[in-house]
């Protein structure tokens, strides 16, 4: 079967830019996503940070599905601890009013912020504990079999709102294959425990109402251009970029020199850090596809969740177009 490719938009605000520009720029990546042949588009819900938008996720949902025809549109993740069930239900059973057909949800357990971006969400540390539960209990709210007696989702769409579950541990894969749900692996940034957690979820998975088999979605970061030299440098600018930040968290006021970023990525602690992007495509056309189609083979995996980290908004759509443009060529020879 081909593989189907999606795409993560992480809302960055680059330097220089404003949230305007960032949501702007989703809904220039949402159509380019479209016309380019991906099967969906999620967005990933993170607080107290300067450089993502996607706080809002469902509005920011709702405003790139108002910009688009076709694609399907979610959360990668929304991190259900952080709310109510039922909160949840009621923002998705809208959006799906909304823009029937369209709307995916996809759940974590993290925080997606700090320890005291958590208190301030008003979020117990131990919130966590009770995924399973919330799942269970949003799931029902959405397709209209809720386990509170008397309390229901309003609206509630007439359509399917699709759950998935996230995670770049062994957990996510136990409960998705327990509860029948696709699986999405957070690889971009957490490859470690890949390989087992896709086995874990293979060999534990039950079917259910919504999905007969397993299904692996993986992230992967891509960065594709004309030519491989372009798509290197590209890289290096938002890698280096990624580590400037990550170490400013910690050293606020002090800048560092490309000369610098360069020299802690090959010490002990920066060797760390580059290991959360093991799983990068990069190059020509040819050469990202060829690069998607190991990492998918080596798992088995049903979709790949590809992540365009170019730091220049043109380049990140034309990563997307020349991707998706390679994938369908490549599709065509081997029908």
């Amino acid at each position: 079967m081909p593989i189907a490719l999606s795409l993560l938009d992480l809302a960055v605000i680059a330097p220089g830019q404003t949230a305007r520009d960032s949501f702007q720029n989703s809904v220039a990546l949402a159509q380019a996503a479209e016309r380019s042949g991906y099967r969906r588009v999620w967005y990933a819900e993170h607080h107290n940070m300067k450089s993502i938008a996607s706080s809002a996720t469902s509005v920011l949902i709702g405003h790139v599905a108002g910009h688009t025809e076709t694609i399907r549109l979610g959360a990668g993740g929304i991190m259900l601890p952080n709310h109510s069930p039922l909160v949840i239900a009621e923002q998705f059973g809208t959006l799906e009013s909304l823009y029937p057909g369209r709307i995916d949800l996809g759940l974590g357990r993290a925080p997606g912020s700090d320890q005291e971006t958590m208190r301030a969400l008003r979020r117990n540390p131990s919130s966590a504990d009770t995924f399973p539960q919330d799942v269970l209990e949003l799931q029902g709210y959405l397709t209209g079999n809720s386990r509170i007696p008397g309390i229901q989702a309003v609206p509630r769409a007439e359509g399917v709102v699709p759950l998935y579950i996230l995670g770049s541990s062994l957990f996510g894969a136990q409960l998705a294959a327990h509860l029948g749900l696709p699986y999405a692996f957070a690889s971009h940034f957490a490859p470690d425990s890949l390989h087992e957690a896709v086995r874990e979820y293979r060999d534990r998975f039950r079917p259910s109402e919504q999905l007969a088999e397993p299904y692996v979605m993986a992230g992967v970061n891509v960065f594709a251009a004309e030519d491989r030299a372009q798509a290197e440098e590209q890289k290096t600018i938002s890698y280096r970029a990624r580590t400037r930040a990550f170490i400013k968290r910690g050293a606020a006021g002090m800048d560092f020199s490309d000369e610098e970023i360069d020299a802690f990525l090959a010490s002990p602690n920066g060797r760390h850090l580059a290991r959360m992007t093991t799983y990068t495509a990069v190059g020509t056309p040819a050469d990202v596809v060829a690069y998607l189609e190991d990492f998918a083979a080596g798992i088995q995996a049903d979709e790949l969740i590809t992540a365009h980290h170019a730091q220049n908004i043109d380049d990140r759509v034309r990563s997307i177009e020349l991707t998706g443009a390679a994938m369908d060529a490549r599709e065509s020879v081997t029908r």
